[in-house]
């Protein structure tokens, strides 16, 4: 059995609510110091509750919860403000970064780093400067909590500093090695677009472009195979 357990004015985001029976709500947030969590958020959904206008997705919250399962009960939620909200183009990038931590980090997995990377890369969003860089700066961080911390700046076979110059296939569990001419697709990418990826300062159209393919390329293969939903609206939006 379960210990019941209080957490209190508790760093978080919402990541996804959804309606519970007629007046609540069932919140996924990302906290700070205890990863993700499920949260039942009793007579969220009536005109006067004091939850209804606080649980915004994309904004800083302080939430206090308890509970002993999977599913914990939402006791109070502050609004902690100073984030703009998110609009346009920067608001699908949120919807995909939420879709990721929903798909990847289970729940109870505490990720401060991530965490933090989040938190930054929101309010990046918000100021709609530099996109690609902060989305980046996230995918990467994602990936080292992960496990799977990327190596941009040796040859994975030999040890070898990256040629900017020359071309390279980065293989998912052992990083970048030298690409044969046979080698094609998203994981071939330029030294300089690694050498790139790696300051998350981006030199050309196209190592930023080769740089979002790799990413894509390499989050795929932590999906198994599973699209993700916001991804496709993205490059929808992008081809348009």
């Amino acid at each position: 059995m379960n210990a019941r357990r209080r957490v209190d004015h508790e760093s978080a985001f919402v990541l996804h609510s959804y309606p519970y029976k007629e007046t609540s709500l069932i919140i996924e947030a990302f906290s700070h110091r205890h990863g993700r969590v499920a949260l039942m958020a009793r007579g969220a959904r009536r005109p006067r509750s004091a939850l209804r206008g606080v649980l915004h997705a994309f904004q800083p919250l302080r939430l206090s919860w308890s509970g002993s399962g999977e599913l914990s009960t939402l006791v109070q939620a502050e609004w902690q403000g100073g984030f703009p909200f998110l609009s346009g183009f920067g608001l699908m990038c949120g919807f995909y970064l939420n879709e990721l931590i929903l798909r990847l980090v289970p729940r109870e997995d505490p990720h401060e780093g991530l965490f933090d990377a989040y938190q930054r890369c929101i309010q990046g969003l918000g100021l709609s400067t530099q996109t690609a860089a902060t989305l980046r700066e996230f995918e990467r961080a994602l990936l080292s909590e992960l496990g799977y911390a990327m190596q941009l700046q040796q040859d994975a076979q030999n040890g070898e500093p990256i040629d900017p110059a020359e071309q390279y296939r980065y293989d998912p569990d052992l990083g970048p090695v030298r690409a044969k001419e046979s080698d094609v697709g998203d994981l071939v990418v330029r030294g300089q677009t690694l050498l790139d990826l790696g300051q998350n300062v981006f030199s050309d159209t196209r190592s930023m472009t080769e740089s979002r393919d790799l990413m894509r390329a390499l989050i795929a293969t932590k999906l198994h195979g599973q699209p993700l939903h916001t991804r496709h609206v993205l490059m929808e939006l992008q081809d348009l």
